[in-house]
């Protein structure tokens, strides 16, 4: 694993590298850069490294800035000692936001979902991806959790907490397994695109749903199939004749 560190701070640069040599043996810290500049600079010019450690502010700008002109298919783990930059970060699809000082056991947990987000990623795509969810950008990673408003604090939730989400009056909402929901600022459109298309499927105009949210499906005569989601939406869920298929495809990979 090649590992590209961006941090101004010449402390916490030497101790983010030696905390990745000592959490992952085999990896290798490719550079460590201080300016939006000289990492954008980098980032033209070499290989694109596996992980990047990216603090909010460098010496001449924001850690964000450097994604804004160079783009990359790199896993991000942002580093920051302020909160509030979170929900930018995780709309850059991040693996993690950690706040300084960096805490070892928090580190090694955002490089276990590295090496999880990996073994995902290098799964051999299915037959039905092509035609269920539109394909992501190659070397563009789906979400793996959404930020959300609870109150006036932040939460995160994992994809795997997903139950479907819903469109209502122009809003759109996340539900969990737990029956919880929380809005979401996508669209049912851009979730489309952002979603890993083995595990979610466009219902219909207001519904996408996780398969693991799927408790049955009825066959109408009309060539229609009822769905039936848990937690239970407040309406009926129905699919289309013309989508049946693609969702009988989708649901036997």
């Amino acid at each position: 694993m090649n590992v590209l560190i961006l941090e101004d701070e010449q402390p916490s640069a030497q101790r983010l590298r030696e905390l990745c040599l000592e959490l992952e043996p085999g990896a290798s810290v490719v550079a460590t850069l201080d300016s939006v500049a000289a990492a954008q600079a980098w980032l033209k010019t070499h290989l694109e490294p596996d992980l990047i450690l990216v603090d909010i502010h460098l010496a001449d700008g924001s850690g964000f800035e450097v994604f804004r002109q160079v783009s990359v298919s790199s896993s991000l783990i942002f580093t920051t000692a302020y909160d509030q930059y979170a929900i930018e970060a995780f709309k850059l699809n991040s693996l993690d936001y950690l706040l300084k000082p960096i805490d070892r056991a928090e580190l090694k947990r955002a490089f276990q979902k590295y090496h999880h987000w990996q073994t995902r990623r290098s799964e051999t795509p299915s037959r039905a991806e092509s035609f269920v969810m539109p394909p992501r950008p190659v070397g563009q990673p789906y979400k793996q959790r959404f930020l959300v408003r609870f109150g006036d604090h932040l939460q995160y939730k994992s994809v795997d907490e997903i139950a479907y989400f819903y469109a209502e009056d122009k809003v759109v909402y996340l539900v969990t397994e737990d029956g919880k929901r929380f809005i979401v600022d996508y669209r049912l459109e851009q979730l489309e695109e952002v979603l890993e298309p083995v595990h979610f499927f466009r219902i219909n105009r207001k519904f996408v749903a996780r398969i693991g949210a799927i408790q049955r499906i009825k066959s109408l005569l009309n060539g229609r199939l009822q769905i039936f989601l848990k937690p239970v939406p407040g309406e009926d869920l129905f699919v289309s004749r013309e989508r049946a298929t693609e969702l009988k495809a989708w649901l036997d990979q």
